[in-house]
């Protein structure tokens, strides 16, 4: 969420004076806006989730606490890391800047979206063939 869209005042003075791990929410009717502070501010925004802190399962090496998140955060990280890394690889080489027809722009993201998901079909289909010798051979 960007900083300059529509964050409550109340909430944006709050979270900096949040401390790692602590966070914040405000909510009107279905939509909840929450803050938490990790390494940095981290700002969501949701209609489904609440404000619950859960547990990660997982234990920080300095403190040698467990580690607490927001459901929020953690629902996020586990359905969106497959749309997030497609995004990641295609923004490395944009073919968007060099065509000035809004046409050609959209033809040439399809064909990148076409071309992306035919790389991770061939990485997944190596990995498969790979570790299938690997339980032969064993």
């Amino acid at each position: 969420m960007r900083a300059n869209k529509g964050i409550p005042r109340d909430l944006e003075g709050e979270g900096k004076r949040l401390k790692n791990g602590q966070s914040a929410f405000w909510r009107k009717g279905d939509v909840m806006v929450q803050v938490w502070k990790d390494k940095r501010l981290v700002q969501m925004i949701s209609t489904i989730h609440d404000a619950t802190i859960v547990n990660t399962g997982r234990t920080d090496r300095k403190t040698n606490m467990e580690i607490k998140k927001p459901y929020t955060v953690v629902q996020y990280n586990k359905f969106m890391k497959g749309v997030d890394r497609a995004d990641q690889y295609l923004s490395y080489f944009s073919v968007l800047k060099k065509t000035v027809k809004w046409s050609k722009k959209v033809v040439l993201y399809l064909l990148k979206c076409v071309h992306f998901n035919a790389f991770f079909c061939v990485q997944d289909t190596k990995c498969k063939q790979t570790c299938k010798v690997q339980e032969l051979a064993a």
